[in-house]
Formats: structure tokens, sequence, C-alpha cells
């Protein structure tokens, strides 16, 4: 006879949000002993799965989460599944880069595979209300992209390269991951640009169609259960502060992904 709790079960890690190092955001600190508590459920399947809803945010968090993954993967020996669900774009792409395969829904928003910085240039309106700014510095490039100065060619010249370089940074992790599996035209994958899970596939950038529940029970089979691991809220005033400043950041970036797909 067998008993419900002998049917497998898949750990599931929840990775949603802007992923930035602030508390409460999706970050390495915040999502560690989650990870490291989901590999250790994976070893009786050799299975994992990685359910994504974030669209981007630190390349440095996303790095870090990346590569903390597959440090785990590879020394405990589990195949590792990401499901993106609306959306899996920038850097909540490069998080499904950390597995092994990766599948989303035909609509889900997939890519995004480029960097931006922006900001404000604030010189004229200070100087239309009379506004005097006092600043003292030791060192002559610690104001650059100053937004209460004029543009400096020497300063964007300086962040593009920034740019450029996180950019190529990002294009290796997603070749090296992905491998043979992307098409050889390029220029439609790295170009910054979104796509939906339909096109995303057409380019080698995920495997397949499935949400968590199809792709858990392909992995163990018809009687195979989600254990859903999700990172454990702020408590107390802490929790509030932190609930509704994520939230709000939240649902900006869902408005504006839904304006632009307008």
């Amino acid at each position: 006879m067998k008993f419900p709790f002998s049917r497998p079960k898949i750990p599931v890690i929840q990775l949603r949000g802007i992923i930035a190092a602030r508390p409460g955001l999706l970050n390495l600190a915040g999502c560690a002993p989650m990870l490291e508590r989901g590999f250790a459920l994976a070893k009786k399947t050799g299975k994992l799965v990685l359910a994504i809803e974030s669209p981007g945010g630190s390349a440095t968090q996303s790095d870090l989460i990346g590569q903390f993954i597959r440090r785990e993967a590879e020394a405990h020996k589990i195949e590792v599944t990401a499901v993106i669900g609306d959306l899996g774009a920038s850097g909540g792409y490069w998080l499904a880069c950390a597995a092994d395969n990766i599948y989303a829904s035909r609509l889900s928003i997939v890519g995004s595979i480029g960097v931006v910085t922006e900001g404000f240039g604030l010189q004229d309106f200070i100087a239309r209300f009379g506004i005097e700014r006092r600043t003292l510095t030791a060192g002559e490039n610690k104001r650059r992209n100053d937004m209460f100065a004029a543009r400096k060619p020497e300063d964007e010249a300086f962040t593009q390269g920034l740019l450029d370089e996180i950019h190529v940074m990002f294009k290796d992790w997603v070749r090296t991951r992905r491998g043979a599996r992307l098409t050889t035209d390029e220029t439609q994958i790295f170009d910054g640009g979104y796509m939906l899970g339909e096109r995303a596939k057409t380019l080698g950038l995920i495997d397949g169609f499935g949400d968590v529940d199809k792709i858990v029970k392909e992995l163990g089979g018809k009687k195979a259960k989600a254990i859903w691991l999700k990172p454990r809220p702020p408590r107390g005033l802490m929790r509030l502060i932190f609930r509704s400043a994520a939230e709000a950041v939240l649902d900006v970036a869902e408005e504006r992904a839904a304006i632009t797909l307008r």
C-alpha cells in the first residue's frame, strides 16, 4: 500500500519581485537560507524548481544569486528547472539562466538582455527658482553624472563604458548557460528588447511551455507534489514598512510593463 506521504516531493523556490539589496526585496542575503533548504530537500529526488516572477533590478544581486544557485546545484548534483510566470526579464532572466532548463508560458515576458541607468537633469529647475547649491568634494570625479549640473561628455562616456561591460558579462552568462540552444542570429537576443514566450522559444531562450504544476509532474511523475519555499516576510512594525514599500515599487514596475505592451 502506498501512503500520501510517499508521493515524490519537488521543492519549488519562489523568486519574486524586484532584485535589489534593500531588505524586503529579492537579494542573496534574503533568499540564501531558502535556497539552501531547497537544495537540501532536493537531494531525495535530484530535482529543484525555481518559480521566477521578476522584472529584474540589480546586476550585482542577480549575479550573486545566480552563482549561488550554480554552486549548490553542482555541489549536490541537482537538476534545476526554472519556470517563468508572467515576467522573467532582465535580471529575472539572469536568474532563470542559473537553471539547466527554462520553461514559461507562451505569453510570458522574457528576455530584455540589456543594461540601463536613468536619472534627471535638474540644473535649469534650481536655477529658475534661485536655488544655490553648495557641494564640496575631494576627487575630481566624485560627482559624476550630477543631476544638478550640466551634462558632461566625459561622464556619459564613463557610464556608457560601465554599461557595456555589464552587458558583455550578461551576454556571456546567457551564452554559457544556454549554449547551442541559442539561435545563431544573436542580434534579436541581445538587443535589450523583451519578447513573449512564444518568440523566446524560437530563439532558444526557453526550452518549452508549462506552469509550475505541469513541470513538477513532468519531473516527479503524476503524483509528484510541489513543496513551496518562499521568503520569510519581516515581522512587526518593520513588516508593515517593508511590505508597503516593496509592493509599491512592484506595482509601479508591473504598471510600466503593462503600458509598454499596449
